[in-house]
């Protein structure tokens, strides 16, 4: 009788890591001088320079645990992430993957450690989350195939197990703690496609064609299969592979009608942890016979363990609704700036509104010139795209300002004073630049409301947006 392990499950799963980490530091190459540099929004190197006067001694490398603290030019900001697609390479490959993890793990923390306002990301924690944990599940050595002689830890695949749990139930549990009348009566999905941070023009015929009754029945099957269904992956092989199944088609529709960078790609590679070695040696797969593992050296043993049971107390006494002792939270605290022990909680509440920021420039304060985006709403003739995994981090990041107000959001601010200087870091983040001659005398930000066009206005117009001018959201900015 064949051993019923997952050395299927733990090779398909790190594939996947190194993919979304690849995704990660290739999203990263393309944005981190626009968002970090010497002349971005928020400069790693001042930034590094603040914390170092609030927090002299080692407590600095504990608030912001990040390798830039050696050296953060523009030069090392780059480097990080040009290294880290090169290793995430590797770990596609299967070459030395516990190291190559273990890399990736180091450079995207680095990064997460200097983004400030740029790192606010549920999915930011999860990667961070799963590549810790999976530097412990990796199999040793340089091509280590299945790894039939370094079998995945089963302490290991319970973390990542559990992390695919609570990214679930967790967020099953916000929406009922939240009280918010949208999931209270089902309503959540009503406007849900065109008021996420980036819709699909799929999102928007799934707004637009499906009827009331099946927006409806989307909103509870979510509410059921996070806060019941998830449930069967604890159960024997055949709920778990209808677990499998049902989550993962979930997660490809969600992928389809939003842009939640790698977050749901993620979340679906997980789904893969459902399934032992029987149930793909079922579907024609080779099937090794694990020898015996290095874990069962008692100081690996005893690093698994520690790990593991950190981690899951971490992780337990942070699950929403709990009301536990200051004392008991500690541990959780400790760990909270290397986010690899997090909470999860996705659409605890519904937006109900879209509006859109947009930075326009003028040589004379009175005919302003929008500066173009490249993956946000803003000319409603363009159609929504499909970007993710790929995360457009300032894209993101004005779809959150714009549901508050500039002084909560001051990052914004720095924005117009680098399109001032007609600064090429930050220009890099839009679509072009329309003062590419000489920088604009004025900038200033606006704020419109935006909507799906019906199907009919559509026809008629070719728009998919149709938006509402609502006047300034920030102070105007003079060049001199």
């Amino acid at each position: 009788m064949r051993r019923s392990g997952y050395l299927w499950a733990r090779w398909i799963v790190l594939r996947a890591l190194g993919v979304i980490f690849f995704s990660a530091f290739f999203s990263m190459n393309r944005q981190i001088l626009g968002l970090l540099g010497s002349e971005g929004i928020l400069p790693a190197s001042r930034y590094l320079d603040q914390v170092a006067k609030a927090l002299p001694g080692i407590s600095r490398f504990h608030y912001a645990p990040s390798l830039f603290w050696i050296n953060s030019s523009d030069a090392a900001l780059s480097g990080v992430s040009w290294v880290g697609m090169g290793a995430s390479v590797l770990l596609i490959a299967n070459v030395y993957p516990r190291a190559m993890i273990a890399i990736c793990e180091a450079l995207f923390l680095s990064f997460i450690g200097v983004a400030q306002d740029f790192s606010s990301y549920q999915s930011d924690g999860m990667l961070l989350e799963a590549g810790f944990i999976s530097i412990f599940l990796a199999p040793g050595g340089f091509r280590p195939g299945l790894g039939l002689e370094d079998p995945p830890s089963r302490l290991m695949l319970f973390l990542l197990k559990w992390e695919w749990f609570r990214i679930y139930f967790e967020s099953g549990l916000v929406k009922l703690l939240s009280g918010d009348p949208e999931w209270r009566h089902l309503t959540a999905m009503d406007h849900y496609f065109e008021n996420g941070p980036l819709p699909t023009w799929i999102g928007w015929y799934a707004e637009q064609k499906l009827p009331e009754l099946a927006l409806k029945a989307t909103a509870g099957a979510t509410l059921f299969i996070e806060l019941i269904f998830v449930w069967l992956a604890w159960l024997p092989r055949r709920f778990r592979i209808t677990c499998f199944v049902v989550t993962t088609l979930l997660q490809i529709g969600i992928i389809a009608t939003a842009n939640y960078a790698f977050l749901n790609y993620l979340v679906l590679a997980f789904g893969f942890l459902l399934l032992d070695d029987e149930t793909y040696a079922n579907l024609g797969l080779w099937l090794g016979k694990a020898k015996r593992s290095v874990w069962d050296h008692p100081l690996k043993e005893s690093a698994a363990l520690f790990v593991f049971a950190f981690i899951l107390y971490a992780t337990f006494v942070s699950i929403p609704g709990l009301s536990l002792p200051a004392d008991m939270l500690e541990p959780a605290g400790w760990i909270a700036p290397f986010r690899i022990a997090n909470s999860y909680g996705l659409f605890a509440v519904m937006t109900t509104a879209r509006y859109e920021i947009e930075f326009q420039g003028s040589r004379d304060g009175k005919d302003w010139v929008p500066y173009p985006f490249r993956y946000k709403p803003q000319d409603p003739a363009r159609a929504p795209g499909i970007y993710a995994p790929y995360q457009p981090r300032f894209d993101w990041n004005l779809w959150f300002a714009s549901l508050g107000n500039w002084r909560e959001n001051p990052w914004v601010l720095n924005v117009q004073r680098r399109l001032l200087q007609n600064s090429s870091q930050v220009l890099s983040l839009f679509d072009g630049n329309p003062f590419h001659d000489r920088p604009p005398e004025f900038v200033r930000t606006v704020i419109y409301q935006y909507w799906f066009t019906t199907p009919g206005e559509r026809r008629k117009t070719g728009n998919w947006w149709r938006r509402e001018f609502l006047g300034a959201f920030t102070p105007t900015l003079h060049g001199s």
